[in-house]
């Protein structure tokens, strides 16, 4: 590496110089926080083909949504009951942007071609999206109580 790259390298580097905002000692990092460790070893896809990650990704991503809008939806759902439109109107907005944000998501989803797709599609056995208990309690309770929805469910009653 030449004096000028050298020089060029350090100029760019960031520099935390009297940063107080970084804290490295600390009780809980970012990771910890999260619980990253186990999130990030969630992914295990069954074949050997590169896109199933990120077709996993994508789902597990849809059901940490699913999750944070029946957070919103129960929520929301105990504040109507109680005439508490304000806070309730606010989670149900809330509902609807995570929805936008669950359709975009499946932009990156559509670089897959179907033959991706089908290249590992054997390795997932019977499952299916449709499958996903969350979206079923999410869809029941904003209405579609539909009980023929639920016999996917019959014989995994906790997922």
């Amino acid at each position: 590496m030449s004096d000028y790259d050298k020089k060029d390298a350090s100029q760019s580097a960031l520099s935390l110089k009297g940063e107080r905002n970084v804290h490295w000692n600390q009780d809980i990092s970012y990771g910890q926080y999260l619980d990253l460790e186990p999130l990030l070893s969630c992914q295990r896809p069954r074949s050997d083909v590169h896109d199933e990650m990120l077709f996993v990704i994508i789902h597990q991503v849809s059901e940490l949504w699913l999750k944070q809008c029946l957070h919103e939806a129960h929520a929301a759902a105990n504040n109507i009951m109680v005439d508490e439109l304000r806070p309730a109107l606010k989670m149900l907005t809330r509902v609807a942007r995570i929805q936008e944000q669950m359709i975009q998501a499946w932009e990156v989803l559509v670089t897959m071609t179907p033959a991706d797709y089908i290249s590992f599609r054997d390795s997932l056995g019977q499952s299916s999206g449709f499958q996903s208990y969350q979206y079923r309690e999410l869809e029941f309770l904003l209405g579609n109580k539909h009980p023929g929805l639920v016999e996917v469910h019959r014989s995994h009653p906790k997922n």
